[in-house]
């Protein structure tokens, strides 16, 4: 059955679109009671993408996947306090030792140790290579910055000891300006980079050499329209298709990208039967693929198997969420699956099966501020 339609299609495109270092107490309705008698295994991390001053805010992972308020931990830039239309304004590094975060309105790019108890300690904050950053990838300490604003682009740093450092050369345009860019991530072990873009229904990709240079933009057509998040297991691409918010017209397909930077397509637009799909999120098993559906309050689940991609459940409703999910996370071991809702200003928590069901898990967060943007998890 379907869900009734929470978000008008604007709304659900704009949601697609959606000091010292101190810690202090989060104004967030505790779930420290789950976590008692349940050790913590992890973290969840989001930000809040205040305009008022940006900030990381930390939540304790239980063993029954319950979170638990750790802290809010100030980025000293500046987020826009609404939408961003991107993936992975907040990431852990390969290392797992760095968390770093987009700050939309300052330009700029913060760095962040996690410390042996998943707080935060921030190490610095740095221009990002162009205007309003909005999505971050890393790998073996080779860092891209996507940056959303004017004629939009990409800018390469390196990472050492939590700062970083631009790598000479390395900026590089997208396939146009005004391609309303949403995700950067590497793929095939670091040696390429692949961009979503919105308004082109272009996928850009980038080999990148040995002292992390990005080629020239290599562009590729997405097989739906609005191309949006998306999730790479080395070679297989798994991107979601918003369709500009038409009513149960999304989408994810999934394609092979080669060293080169060739995209080759191997599921076409395998429909959520669901509105508005932006987030996209895979197990650490390789074995499934989650979709948030913003204009639906849903998430649809996939299996894969040797990169095709087909739906677990016919109505494509794996789960319902507290309202727009706009981002989701994986914890390290797989076992729960985070998602962050705009309309519902809180982190919903479930349980993944072995058959990739999810079951919701009472103990998520709530009261987040609006325009909470990204989402990472351990």
């Amino acid at each position: 059955m379907k869900l009734s339609r929470m978000l008008p299609v604007v709304a659900v495109l704009a949601a697609c679109s959606t000091n010292d270092d101190l810690t202090s107490s989060l104004p967030l309705a505790p779930n420290a009671d789950r976590v008692e008698g349940n050790a913590v295994t992890g973290q969840v991390y989001t930000a809040t993408n205040s305009a008022a001053g940006n900030a990381v805010l930390v939540f304790n992972r239980a063993s029954d996947g319950a979170l638990s308020p750790a802290g809010s931990f100030a980025t000293n830039g500046m987020g826009s306090g609404s939408g961003l239309g991107n993936q992975n304004g907040v990431i852990i590094s390969s290392s797992g030792r760095e968390l770093l975060v987009v700050n939309a309105a300052s330009n700029s790019v913060t760095s962040f140790r996690i410390r042996p108890n998943g707080s935060l300690e921030r190490v610095g904050t740095w221009p990002s290579g162009g205007m309003q950053p909005i999505s971050i990838a890393e790998w073996g300490g080779v860092v891209y910055v996507l940056n959303a604003g004017g004629s939009g682009g990409i800018a390469g740093f390196r990472l050492l000891n939590g700062r970083l450092s631009p790598i000479a050369g390395s900026a590089r345009a997208l396939s146009q300006a005004g391609a309303g860019p949403a995700q950067i991530q590497f793929a095939r072990g670091g040696t390429l980079l692949v961009v979503t873009e919105k308004a082109t229904n272009r996928i850009t990709t980038y080999t990148v050499g040995r002292l992390g240079v990005a080629s020239a933009p290599i562009v590729s057509a997405s097989n739906g329209q609005t191309p949006f998040g998306f999730a790479v297991v080395n070679g297989l691409l798994i991107v979601s298709e918003a369709f500009g918010g038409a009513t149960d017209a999304s989408a994810l397909s999934s394609y092979e990208v080669s060293r080169t930077g060739q995209v080759r397509l191997i599921s076409g637009s395998v429909g959520t039967t669901e509105t508005a799909a932006c987030w996209v999120a895979v197990t650490g098993d390789g074995r499934f693929a989650y979709t948030t559906n913003t204009g639906s309050n849903s998430i649809s689940g996939y299996a894969i198997k040797g990169g095709t991609i087909t739906l677990l459940d016919n109505d494509g409703v794996t789960a319902t969420t507290a309202g727009g999910p706009i981002d989701l996370a994986v914890s390290r071991d797989s076992k729960y699956i985070y998602a962050l809702t705009a309309r519902g200003n809180a982190i919903d928590a479930f349980e993944v099966s072995p058959s990739g069901a999810l079951t919701p898990v009472n103990g998520g967060a709530v009261g987040l501020p609006p325009g909470t943007n990204g989402l990472a998890a351990r």
